[in-house]
């Protein structure tokens, strides 16, 4: 072989070296854990693994071909902790944690195994990572809502509602741990908007059945659910509780509205999957969840239900209408 096309075949292969390896890299199985915070027959859990998959997909991860995905459920937290040990133990690449309880329980058991965690409220007051631009630690995600978004919450349900005087706040602080973090920016605001903030402090279904039944016995009052796993699976529940008792209520995500609540503010939680999949494709691909930043949700969304509505006998304002994404009839 003469010299210079010896050169040339030389620098050829050695081009391609590095795109040979790449593609080996992402071809070789790879292995994701899945810890929901829903029941495995729960609507939007399928919703938002559907998104997750999908996510991975558009990035070159495929089911059977290059990535395993191993999915457990613990139910508004429910068993959390026994099933974050059984995850941990199959040694996955990385793990998405759905839900505050969920990621604390997956952090329990792992400081080494990357955890990318979607639809947590509060990550650094949670202590689950240092800063948003600097998570440090094994953990990294798409955080929910900031604090200020309870004052949004209260004046749509004013709107609404224009004689309201009262707004219960409820969630679990069990699971929602960072429940303190609304319930000071709500009421910080509700003076101005001429109502009192009530805290309604729930952990089962009991509570929530107690807890709005007597609430709902002082009149011109409204509820507003705070972001929380166990309102979120009990949701059909304080959804029948709600038109029983004629209370009109907004919710943190869309999932209420579609079966029956009056109307919700908040991300699209589907999508903050979508997003939460690009970042187990960067960890997949070498990054650190120590130097990926945590991001917030990008896509928000007002829903309004408007059988409910005329049900509990309100006029929405044509403005809110107007503005919303979507209205059910």
């Amino acid at each position: 072989m003469k010299r210079r096309e010896f050169i040339t075949l030389l620098g050829g292969a050695a081009a391609s070296w590095p795109l040979a390896a790449r593609a080996q890299q992402s071809d070789r199985s790879r292995r994701v854990g899945v810890l929901m915070g829903f029941a495995e027959d729960d609507p939007e859990a399928k919703a938002r693994l559907a998104a997750f998959r999908q996510g991975l997909e558009k990035r070159g991860w495929s089911e059977g071909r290059n990535v395993r995905i191993d999915t457990r459920f613990a139910p508004a937290g429910a068993q959390a902790q026994v099933v974050a040990k059984e995850l941990v133990a199959l040694q996955p690449d990385v793990i998405l944690a759905h839900s505050t309880p969920v990621t604390a329980a997956l952090q329990r058991e792992t400081r080494t195994i990357p955890i990318v965690f979607a639809v947590v409220a509060d990550p650094i007051g949670s202590g689950f990572i240092a800063s948003l631009p600097r998570p440090g630690g094994n953990i990294t995600g798409v955080m929910q809502y900031e604090a200020s978004v309870t004052g949004k919450w209260l004046a749509v349900l004013k709107e609404v509602a224009h004689g309201l005087v009262r707004a219960g706040l409820v969630a679990n602080p069990k699971t929602a741990t960072y429940y303190d973090y609304y319930v000071r920016a709500g009421e910080a605001v509700a003076p101005s908007l001429g109502i009192e903030a009530v805290p309604i402090l729930v952990e089962n279904v009991a509570d929530i059945e107690r807890a709005i039944e007597s609430f709902a016995d002082a009149p011109i009052g409204g509820l507003v659910l705070l972001p929380d796993i166990t309102t979120a699976v009990h949701r059909d529940l304080i959804i029948a509780l709600a038109a029983q008792h004629r209370l009109p209520a907004v919710y943190w995500d869309r999932s209420f509205v579609a079966v029956g609540g009056l109307m919700s503010y908040g991300n699209d939680l589907v999508d903050s999957f979508r997003q939460a999949a690009a970042y187990v494709d960067r960890i997949l691909r070498g990054d650190q969840p120590a130097d990926l930043p945590v991001q917030a949700a990008t896509k928000f969304e007002t829903v309004v239900n408007l059988s409910t509505a005329k049900t509990l006998g309100l006029t929405v304002p044509p403005g809110l209408l107007v503005a919303a994404d979507e209205v059910i009839e």
